[in-house]
């Protein structure tokens, strides 16, 4: 059904339209019976529907219907795989369809910046290019249903603690490389219907009234097409918010903030054409769902399994020192609760009302012998003496132990931060306990976030469930008995400990939080001090082995137009089907501007029987070559080379080559008089300006001759003339005597084309 929105807002009332900018109440939209317009509800959604009843609260005290929770964004982020996350969405879109929701509020894409912010479980990534990545599979599955997604959170909300009102203070070049990427590229690969704005502030501006962050950046420049919601509460001043493109308030204000933008109306100061644009955005996308209304039906069994097999596809395997696949003829012990009763979701306003739970003891086959002891809770952290004798015990018994570790629901949740990385003493306790009696341990951890693991060294294995969604026990299950063979790899970096993080000394500030180490998030900083890591970005093992080879690239010589193909072989040289995630870097060789030593610019998944080859193909264009240059407010690379490097992880890199870029783009150059004489020598516009002036200090600054002198007597060296030169400001050509400073200011005109 074509509809002409133009002509229906023309017949609605000032107050009407004033009216459809904000929330009927926590869920719904309002509507406009008279006019045919329906009021539509939306839900929480990321990973599994918390469609609330009548009356339900933003966070969910009221219960909300019985669904699937599928793996949180932390777990499936892991799996490295579109086509999964593809079927993940098209799953949620037809979930959405089946209980009537127009909009799911997902997903959130916000970067990782500390492995301390409570609501990482609900985030993807430490790195931009797979965060954009993920969530673009995931919309376009649900919104082939007609059904919206509500990417979120706009922009920088990288802490829980005074989220509401402190400022992310960053500049320009760390916003455009770190924080930005996820949403553009979902933007321009999927179209998400709503974008969620975030509740703090961007430079000392409310992201909900931020005309450059949500009308230039996100509308001019992506050309996102949808609606402008905010979060919930997250609105300061409604009209200026309205003027800068934030069309949706939720929730409802009552009419507060209605009446306001009626007066600003009537006052003549908020042209009615931008409140007649908000509501033709909304009113797009409301009957871009009622318009194509399904008839679907709620599949929990078949969703469950779905769950299943995205948690099974993401998990990672950390460390085997040949003690898994366990085998059903092993005595092995199960120790610690989270064995029967799992966290998997994160608190908050995500979670799900699960119809079913399964946990890692009823998933085992009946063939296997296995002994549960408790251990330690799973809600607190207390060490019980009686439980603790009870699990060395079995411990002993035992062939080999697993003990099922991780962060109770009070250690993180949407609201407040961690103020550590810490599992509970009561269970580091016990594992060190455990490891005195019994030295083929495992350890599976069920948490949001990385935690320090003081045992690390000395267990022979550790599987990263983190959190696995309620089929989180058949997934274990089937990886430690070898039904399914590990490939998840990590989506962000684990370090060993919290003051390795980069934004350590910054994070959780109240009012200002300044993002000090600028584009250098997770891996980038690792990477780049060379710092050791617990595991690195993009790490996971696998019950194979996986050999690359045969690297080629279509082009060794490019230019800003240029598209460059890469192929490599990956041969499955182990005795089991494995998948492997191949993955693509690109390292900048031309010291142009300050950058990581490589960043993540392309993975595939790769299914392999064994001794099968395949080939794995990637296209790079000018974007993953280039650098936000805030001197331009746009994308750059310079000219010179740059490495492409295949690998199974940030740190294992396999295979490298080189391609030679000429760039089409000549940066703009504004000499004045503290311009460095080194800076003008290097640019071929300038040089031969300097040649002259160059000589005469290389000669005030030279080395005394070598008339029999001992070199600790000499007191200028040719690297000290050399540097002296090249940083030296142009004014003090005149200090020196080269020239007027009239002659000087004639020649910059000339340098400056003027």
């Amino acid at each position: 059904m074509k509809r002409n929105i133009k002509q229906l807002i023309s017949q609605m009332t000032l107050e009407e339209k004033a009216g459809m900018c904000s929330g009927l109440d926590f869920w719904h939209l309002k509507g406009v019976e008279r006019l045919g317009i329906p009021s539509v509800m939306v839900s929480d959604g990321p990973h599994g529907l918390r469609k609330q009843e009548e009356g339900g609260d933003h966070l969910g005290i009221n219960d909300s219907i019985k669904a699937v929770c599928f793996p949180p964004a932390v777990l499936s982020a892991c799996s490295f795989d579109r086509d999964l996350m593809h079927e993940f969405g098209d799953t949620i879109g037809r979930e959405a369809q089946a209980n009537d929701l127009s909009v799911v509020l997902g997903p959130a894409v916000n970067i990782k910046r500390s492995p301390l912010c409570g609501r990482n479980f609900e985030y993807y990534s430490e790195d931009p290019y797979l965060a954009g990545e993920t969530a673009a599979a995931f919309i376009n599955g649900v919104q082939e249903h007609h059904v919206g997604t509500s990417i979120k959170h706009f922009a920088a909300n990288n802490q829980e603690f005074n989220r509401m009102s402190c400022s992310s203070d960053a500049d320009e070049r760390t916003l455009r490389e770190i924080y930005f990427p996820a949403f553009e590229t979902a933007v321009k690969k999927a179209q998400p219907y709503t974008v969620m704005c975030s509740y703090n502030r961007i430079n000392g501006t409310f992201a909900s009234e931020n005309p450059w962050l949500l009308t230039e950046v996100l509308r001019d420049e992506w050309g996102f097409k949808g609606y402008v919601m905010s979060d919930w509460g997250a609105v300061n001043e409604r009209v200026p918010g309205l003027k800068a493109g934030l069309e949706l308030e939720m929730p409802s204000s009552g009419g507060v903030y209605d009446k306001e933008i009626i007066a600003a109306v009537k006052d003549g100061s908020l042209d009615e054409a931008v409140l007649d644009q908000a509501v033709e955005r909304i009113l797009n996308i409301v009957f871009e769902y009622t318009d194509h209304r399904e008839t679907q039906e709620f599949t929990l069994e078949a969703d469950h399994a779905l769950a299943r097999k995205i948690a099974t596809e993401s998990m990672v395997l950390l460390k085997n020192d040949s003690v898994l696949p366990l085998k059903e003829t092993e005595k092995v012990a199960f120790i610690g609760e989270f064995a029967k009763k799992p966290r998997f979701q994160g608190g908050g306003s995500s979670h799900i009302n699960s119809f079913r739970i399964s946990n890692v003891i009823d998933s085992i086959s009946p063939d296997a012998t296995v002994r549960y002891a408790k251990g330690f809770s799973a809600d607190d952290d207390v060490y019980d003496e009686t439980l603790a004798k009870e699990a060395l015990e079995t411990a002993k018994c035992a062939d080999k132990v697993v003990v099922f570790a991780g962060l109770p629901d009070s250690f993180e949740s949407e609201g407040y931060d961690r103020s550590h990385m810490c599992l509970p003493g009561c269970q580091n306790r016990l594992i060190e306990e455990i490891l005195s009696v019994q030295s083929e341990v495992i350890i599976v951890l069920h948490n949001g976030s990385p935690v320090e693991m003081p045992w690390l060294s000395k267990v022979k294995g550790v599987l990263e469930a983190y959190l696995g969604g309620q089929a989180v026990g058949e997934a274990v299950a089937d990886l430690l008995y070898g039904r399914a063979c590990p490939c998840g790899k990590l989506a962000e970096s684990m370090p060993y400990k919290l003051s390795d993080n980069p934004s350590h000394l910054s994070f959780g500030d109240g009012e200002n939080v300044r993002y000090q180490e600028g584009i250098f998030v997770g891996y980038r900083y690792y990477d780049a001090k060379e710092m050791p890591v617990a595991f690195p970005f993009g790490y996971g093992l696998s019950y194979t082995t996986f050999a690359y080879d045969h690297l080629r690239m279509d082009k060794s010589d490019i230019t800003n137009s240029d598209m460059v193909k890469v192929s490599v072989d990956v041969t499955n040289t182990g005795d089991v089907e494995g998948k492997e995630i191949v993955q693509l870097y690109v390292g900048d060789l031309t010291d142009a501007a300050r950058r990581p030593v490589r960043e993540l610019k392309g993975y595939e998944k790769v299914s392999l029987l064994p001794g099968e080859t395949k080939t794995v193909n990637f296209t790079l264009d000018y974007r993953s070559f280039a650098w936000y240059n805030e001197a331009i407010h746009d994308w750059y690379a310079a000219s010179g080379d740059y490495e492409i490097l295949i690998g199974a992880s940030s740190r294992d890199l396999r295979l490298s080559g080189k391609i030679h870029l000429t760039s089409q783009r000549t940066l703009p150059f504004k000499v004045h008089m503290n311009t460095t004489l080194g800076e003008l020598l290097t640019d071929q516009r300038t040089a031969g300006y300097m040649e002259d002036f160059k000589k005469k200090l290389s000669t005030i600054f030279a080395a005394p001759s070598a008339d029999g002198r001992r070199d600790e007597d000499v007191a200028i060296t040719e690297e000290m003339n050399t540097a002296m030169v090249a940083c030296m400001p142009l004014r003090n050509v005149v200090s020196y005597g080269f020239c007027s400073k009239e002659e000087l200011l004639e020649m910059i005109d000339k340098m400056n084309g003027r």
